[in-house]
């Protein structure tokens, strides 16, 4: 069973950055589709981010394209989210999945493993 931990959140003025990171317990050849999603209080899960390990190009949610960009780094196993430019709206529990690519990459329903989530708040 693939076990994924989010680290990198943190408590930021707006304009700031972070780097997430989403880091998988054991190294494996095998390629997964992984995402970033996102929950803020009161508000549904939605899918920031998301990539085909085996390459390809990454998606985005239109309200993050041009500030955040995701990655992975295969040899570390680590899948990467750069959050440039932080609103407050960005503030909100992250969370990184992975999955066998089964559809939609922002459809949150396929993805087998989630990782415990790491927080971001964004202060104005």
């Amino acid at each position: 069973q693939v076990t994924l931990v989010e680290s990198g959140g943190g408590s930021v003025q707006a304009g700031d950055s972070l780097r997430l990171s989403c880091a998988r317990s054991v190294f494996t050849t095998t390629t997964l589709c992984m995402g970033w999603f996102r929950q803020a209080p009161g508000k549904e899960r939605e899918g920031v981010a998301g990539l085909y390990t085996g390459g390809g190009t990454p998606h985005y949610a239109d309200f993050v394209k041009g500030r955040f960009t995701v990655s992975h780094d295969n040899s570390k196993s680590t899948l990467y989210l750069q959050m440039n430019s932080l609103k407050p709206d960005d503030t909100a529990m992250y969370y990184c999945a992975a999955g066998t690519c089964g559809g939609s990459w922002y459809d949150d329903s396929w993805y087998n493993y989630w990782g415990q989530g790491t927080q971001v708040t964004v202060s104005s």
